[in-house]
């Protein structure tokens, strides 16, 4: 599969990251068949958080892989940190004990990436960098990034951290295309121009932080999908006659969207059908024109100044 440099880490990463928030809700051998067909795709790229399935899923995904060194070589590990319940935690002392924890599970000794996962309102990013600065010199972790966070949040991390910020996870998707919307309407007095994150997708092309969208089908806050639903005629019209065009699926269409955009996105799919998995990796291998492009934005309601 085609790939992108992750940041600023010299790390080559698929432009396909497999999500697997959702491994705890097939059985075994789906979940085995999924994880080493994802590899067979190329997409060896496998996106975690300690919170998911109630720390059941790294340990789900660790021994549907068959986790040993040799397969440690295969593949890239990301996972995330910071969520407890009903409250975020960025302290140092948890951040070390959910590190620990996420090793102990995935069966290996580092991690390739760990984000922040949810900002934390009482975020000391002194501890931040005490933490980063232990796991990096330790080796368990290689490289670190922050999800959901606006360019102060980071530019706050980034006095204290020495280790470079390499990827920002936010929601991104046809339907929730907020970060692109105020960057076409500004100056302008319509909905679409206020700025409610900060102008996220500049800050991150301008520092060399790769986005990786989240939820790439999913309208609202995990509400659904929108693709072949009836609540979208007009999106999947577009989408349905675009991938009728380049002989693919509506899902490959889905993620060329977004692979399109000049930031090289990387998405992070959330599927656990190998089939869907391979539409999905499909999309790197499609470009579509700007005409297209702007075709599937505006047929999600949006608008042009």
């Amino acid at each position: 599969m085609r790939t992108i440099n992750l940041g600023l880490s010299g790390l080559q990463v698929p432009v396909i990251a497999v999500g697997c928030m959702r491994i705890n809700r097939i059985e075994k051998k789906e979940a085995e068949a999924f994880v080493k067909g994802a590899v067979e795709l190329g997409a060896n790229f496998f996106d975690h958080a300690d919170v998911y399935g109630g720390n059941t899923c790294e340990s789900i995904f660790a021994d549907a892989i068959g986790m040993n060194a040799a397969v440690r070589e295969k593949i890239i590990l990301q996972t995330k940190c910071g969520i407890r319940p009903h409250s975020f935690d960025f302290s140092k002392e948890h951040i070390l004990e959910s590190v620990d924890g996420s090793l102990r599970r995935l069966k290996t000794e580092y991690l390739d990436v760990l984000l922040l996962h949810r900002p934390d309102a009482l975020v000391e990013p002194e501890e931040v960098a005490g933490a980063f600065g232990i796991l990096a010199a330790s080796g368990k972790v290689r490289n670190f990034g922050v999800s959901n966070q606006n360019p102060m949040q980071i530019q706050l991390l980034r006095k204290f951290v020495k280790q470079p910020i390499v990827a920002n996870q936010l929601q991104l998707s046809i339907t929730n295309a907020n970060m692109i919307n105020q960057g076409l309407h500004v100056n302008m007095l319509d909905d679409a121009a206020v700025n409610r994150d900060g102008s996220i997708l500049d800050f991150c092309r301008l520092n060399d932080i790769t986005v990786q969208p989240w939820s790439p089908f999913q309208y609202g806050f995990f509400e659904g999908v929108f693709l072949d639903n009836e609540k979208f005629p007009k999106i999947n019209a577009a989408v349905n006659e675009i991938a009728k065009k380049y002989s693919v699926s509506n899902t490959t269409i889905a993620i060329a969207w977004l692979l399109r955009h000049p930031a090289r996105f990387q998405p992070v799919t959330g599927t656990m059908n190998k089939g869907r998995l391979a539409d999905c990796v499909k999309a790197a291998e499609i470009t579509l024109s700007r005409e297209e492009w702007y075709e599937i934005y505006l047929s999600a309601g949006n608008i042009l100044p």
